[in-house]
């Protein structure tokens, strides 16, 4: 790392791990560079297909794995009153492969914990069966979904609950608000950094279920029409001006500028470096004559012994 002429980052946490990692002295000259998603498309996903327009979606994307919180979403949504959740749905899609333990494991875990709290459930992997589902099913596990369907899904969402705790970055709160949804997220990690609260969307600790159902709430059925419009104009305005590929691009140019108008690169190795190199192949010799030495006199005791029982 030290050998680096410039050093990047995703986010200001990363920066703050890559601190505790190698320390101060090449943290504090690393840059920070966002990640991005397209905002190129002529119209926002808010203008495309939606699928449950009867009921308002809560939707959480994440791959099926334990240290993404999921949990949290499903104990949230359950301190709804029955007649608050009557008209809404929570949907959990994202990454599962069958092959895979944790994910088959974690499916499972996540919906013997809806069930056990009284929440219907229900599992599909494509928009058919999707579609298919009753309306009477609160909690909708989906599978796998391509990248088509997500774009649905963010389309039809009425908020993203974003669970995962220390995420360096996060790119899926970043999509949701360029298509116009509000943000639900840990008080944790890159969302710090892509989602302003109150503007773009609300940041909640994880383990204070009540704030989370308290949000789910307010977009049941307390936040105006108005309101989610100007949070929805707030989320796109973001990401464009802070995610988008061309601010991408044009801070990697900028940091590449400043790397090749450097006039001194940093040494590919430092003295310690070499000392600690030097120092290895030393012991590394020391041992091999050692080696040879023992075995040389190992030899001669042998030829001596034998030269004696000879006599």
């Amino acid at each position: 790392m030290t050998a680096s002429d410039s050093v990047v980052v995703n986010s200001n946490f990363t920066k703050s791990i890559v601190n505790l990692t190698f320390g101060p002295q090449i943290a504090e000259n690393a840059r920070v560079i966002y990640p991005c998603v397209d905002t190129t498309e002529s119209q926002s996903l808010r203008h495309k297909e939606k699928i449950w327009q009867d009921r308002k979606v809560f939707l959480s994307i994440n791959r099926f794995e334990e240290k993404k919180g999921i949990e949290l979403a499903i104990r949230a949504y359950h301190g709804l009153t029955p007649s608050e959740r009557q008209s809404t749905r929570l949907v959990m899609a994202g990454g599962y492969d069958p092959r895979i333990p944790e994910n088959v494991r974690y499916h499972k875990h996540l919906d013997e914990l809806a069930s056990s709290l009284g929440l219907s459930t229900a599992t599909a992997s494509t928009m058919p069966t999707a579609l298919a589902i009753p309306s009477s099913i609160s909690v909708v596990f989906l599978l796998s979904i391509p990248s088509p369907f997500k774009d649905t899904l963010l389309n039809s969402a009425s908020l993203l609950l974003y669970t995962p705790q220390n995420e360096h970055f996060g790119i899926v709160p970043v999509e949701a608000m360029f298509a116009g949804i509000p943000v639900l997220a840990a008080t944790t990690g890159g969302p710090l950094e892509t989602v302003v609260e109150g503007q773009t969307g609300w940041l909640r600790p994880v383990d204070d279920v009540h704030a989370w159902t308290s949000i789910l709430r307010k977009i049941s059925t307390e936040t105006t029409s108005s309101e989610l419009e100007k949070i929805s104009q707030n989320g796109r305005k973001r990401v464009s001006e802070l995610f988008s590929r061309t601010v991408m691009a044009s801070r990697f140019e900028e940091e590449l500028q400043i790397m090749l108008d450097r006039k001194e690169r940093n040494p590919f190795l430092e003295f310690k470096d070499i000392s600690m190199f030097c120092g290895l192949v030393g012991v590394f010799v020391a041992s091999m004559i050692a080696v040879l030495i023992r075995g040389s006199l190992s030899s001669s005791s042998s030829s001596s012994s034998k030269r004696v029982k000879s006599s």
